[in-house]
């Protein structure tokens, strides 16, 4: 961090400090990520009650600097055990609406009702790496089930001339995709704090593929809380060939009992009201409110 950052650091702190007893909340909310950091900090210094969401197994960066500055730490792993500050699991409220939404009809892409599916989506931008690992594969996916692979907007041309089996299926994005996981029987995706969620509540097997270039390798201890509990299976990056690839997705897709193990030990990160749970943290804050 250098002069100027600080410098610029602490001058946002003092707006944050204005623009808050401007507004005067009775609670300062925050969910990490560096643009949080000068609002609970303001807003401690200032005397308000202040609570921050962590979405991922582990603090980032900026929620380890606001520990000293948070009255309410909300997690969504229940792994995560923080010393000094009032740690309380919630889960991640991003996957309550996927609750009652409506699954899609396979039919909508093309889909056979009959034959299982593999979804394979590495973010809403796509993953080069990954991509290309998939297009050398495009024709070995056996023909008993279909594979709906989401390149990502960017990489969706590359994938148009490309050789592949009748049972693939390609596309640039799908909207509200927690739909479509509702019914696939195996996904292969990254392993961010949403995605996660949605998983949890979905109950998707998963192979998760991690990816190598977020701050402090935090997607690989996502997915390694749910390894743990056998609930998910992992690929990393470096490992990733489409043999691999293929013979986890089988593994998965022709063992019943493996499968049924994982689904069950999913129910057990499960929470379904996790805004409501965070709600009542806000509510035990601002009761306090002197």
């Amino acid at each position: 961090m250098n002069l100027e950052t600080i410098r610029n650091f602490l001058i946002g702190i003092n707006k944050c400090k204005k623009e808050i007893k401007r507004f005067n909340p009775d609670i300062v909310i925050g969910a990490g990520g560096y643009v949080t950091a000068p609002v609970i900090i303001a807003a401690k210094k200032s005397g308000y009650k202040t609570l921050v969401h962590e979405q991922n197994s582990i603090l980032g960066l900026s929620n380890k600097i606001l520990l000293k500055y948070t009255d309410t730490l909300c997690t969504s792993f229940e792994t995560m055990k923080v010393n000094n500050v009032k740690c309380v699991y919630t889960g991640n409220p991003a996957s309550e609406s996927i609750i009652t939404k409506k699954p899609y009809d396979k039919k909508e892409f093309g889909l056979s009702k009959s034959k299982k599916l593999v979804l394979i989506v590495m973010g809403s931008l796509g993953s080069s790496t990954v991509n290309e690992v998939l297009k050398d594969s495009l024709t070995k996916f056996d023909s008993k089930y279909e594979v709906v692979i989401v390149t990502g907007k960017n990489y969706y041309e590359e994938f148009q001339n490309k050789e592949k089996g009748k049972n693939v299926f390609i596309f640039p994005y799908i909207d509200d995709l927690s739909r479509l996981m509702k019914v696939t029987d195996v996904l292969v995706t990254r392993a961010g704090a949403t995605t996660l969620s949605e998983i949890m509540v979905t109950k998707t097997p998963s192979i998760l593929v991690p990816s190598p270039y977020v701050t402090e390798n935090h997607q690989y201890k996502n997915a390694m809380d749910l390894v743990n509990s056998n609930a998910a299976l992992i690929l990393e990056e470096k490992d990733l060939e489409g043999d691999t690839l293929l013979r986890m997705v089988e593994k998965v897709l022709n063992d019943k009992v493996y499968t049924n193990n994982i689904k069950r030990n999913l129910k057990s990160f499960e929470v379904k009201n996790s805004a409501s749970l965070i709600y009542d943290e806000v509510v035990k804050l601002v009761g306090d409110k002197k």
